[in-house]
């Protein structure tokens, strides 16, 4: 799966996965969105993000979560 909007550079957040290089990371919007946030909101607070942001994020964490297993405790 290819996503554009996702950028990894070492340079920029230490290597983690943000927005268009622009420093803002992944794990923070969805922070933002599993706060209860909705795309509107997010867009009026940070004017700098795209709408397609918000939607390829979410991508992007359905698209790891689908790979990940967890090991069950016991």
């Amino acid at each position: 799966m290819q996503f554009t909007h996702i950028t990894v550079d070492p340079q920029v957040c230490s290597g983690k996965p943000c927005i268009r290089g622009i420093r803002f990371p992944v794990s923070r919007l969805l922070g933002i969105l599993a706060s209860g946030e909705t795309k509107e909101t997010i867009l009026d607070a940070y004017p700098y993000l795209e709408a397609e942001d918000i939607d390829e994020v979410l991508s992007y964490a359905a698209y790891l979560a689908e790979k990940e297993t967890l090991k069950s405790a016991g």
